[in-house]
């Protein structure tokens, strides 16, 4: 004789599944996400000349890590926070775009941390394109 589990006992542990994964699922993007204002300086722009050594197409923003050559011939190896990989698709953007030992222009703001991490507000190409950077609605500069 087979015994049926009890569809009382069945349902209950249904919806306590399906509730923490709901509450897992609240919290992890708000913690991942955040506004400029948390963790860059609007004070504090940067401005310099760059060569590409990677783009990290990830959620919920994308990086441009470049190298930045100083006057005294060092190099300063930077991250660029970009805007979300959809955004960057619909302003022009694609995988190819900024290919390893691409040099660009990079305009943004600084790191509250003081470290060489930046947000990216707008990128220059050699030919002369420009493109937009940012995430709209994070409350970085206009």
């Amino acid at each position: 004789m087979k015994r049926r589990a009890n569809p009382i006992f069945a349902n209950l542990a249904l919806t306590i599944a399906s509730a923490g994964t709901l509450l897992i699922l609240a919290i992890v993007p708000a913690r991942a996400h955040h506004a400029f204002t948390a963790e860059f300086d609007a004070n504090r722009p940067v401005n310099f000349t760059a060569t590409v050594t990677r783009m990290q197409w990830t959620n919920p923003h994308a990086w441009i890590h470049v190298d930045v050559k100083q006057p005294d011939g060092t190099v300063e190896n930077w991250a660029i926070e970009a805007g979300t990989i959809n955004v960057l698709f619909r302003r022009g953007f694609t995988k190819e775009s900024l290919l390893p030992g691409t040099e660009i222009v990079v305009e943004g703001y600084r790191a509250k941390d003081g470290s060489r991490r930046a947000n990216g507000r707008e990128l220059t190409f050699p030919d002369g394109r420009t493109l937009f950077l940012g995430s709209p609605g994070t409350g970085a500069p206009p």
